[in-house]
């Protein structure tokens, strides 16, 4: 694990998070039933799920690095001739407007239209193996036609819409 996460370890600023994001890893790639903060924690032997959180909302470190450094391993351990790429988007039920990309629109989570956000992912698959290679937070028109929003949720004003598929 430690080889893995010295591929990525340089686009963490601080030594922390640094640790905490080898934390991070080991507790995702546990045997957990669930995976969430607060079980993620207490596989690698936290109290708490403040680190995790930390982490993830407030640390300084590149996620767009690492995604690329992440997919370059997929690529060179399980890349094959037989390989596919899965696209697929999954909506996250949400209460209130102010969470980035959020408003009432369909999801499959619930099976209707409901308040969420939708995430749409980039698996690859091969018959050595699968793994997660990229994300992107689908950000309808009534939030790119809304600057002022966008910026209020750390939305830069480069983001265009785009649609699912983009």
């Amino acid at each position: 694990m430690a080889g893995f996460h010295a591929r990525f370890a340089r686009h963490f600023g601080r030594s922390e998070p640094r640790e905490r994001a080898l934390d991070y890893l080991n507790g995702l790639l546990a045997p957990l039933e669930r995976k969430n903060g607060w079980t993620v924690a207490e596989q690698v032997g936290q109290l708490r799920p403040d680190g995790v959180q930390r982490l993830l909302n407030h640390s300084d470190w590149d996620a767009d690095a690492v995604r690329d450094d992440v997919r370059d391993f997929v690529v060179e351990t399980i890349g094959a001739r037989d390989g596919v790429l899965i696209g697929d988007d999954t909506g996250f039920l949400k209460k209130g407007v102010k969470s980035a990309g959020v408003q009432r629109q369909y999801t499959g989570t619930a099976g209707r239209t409901e308040n969420s956000q939708i995430g749409t992912f980039l698996a690859y698959a091969s018959g050595r193996g699968r793994a997660l290679i990229d994300r992107e937070l689908y950000l309808p028109t009534s939030w790119t036609d809304d600057r002022e929003r966008c910026r209020a949720a750390g939305i830069g004003d480069e983001v265009p819409f785009a649609t699912k598929n983009e």
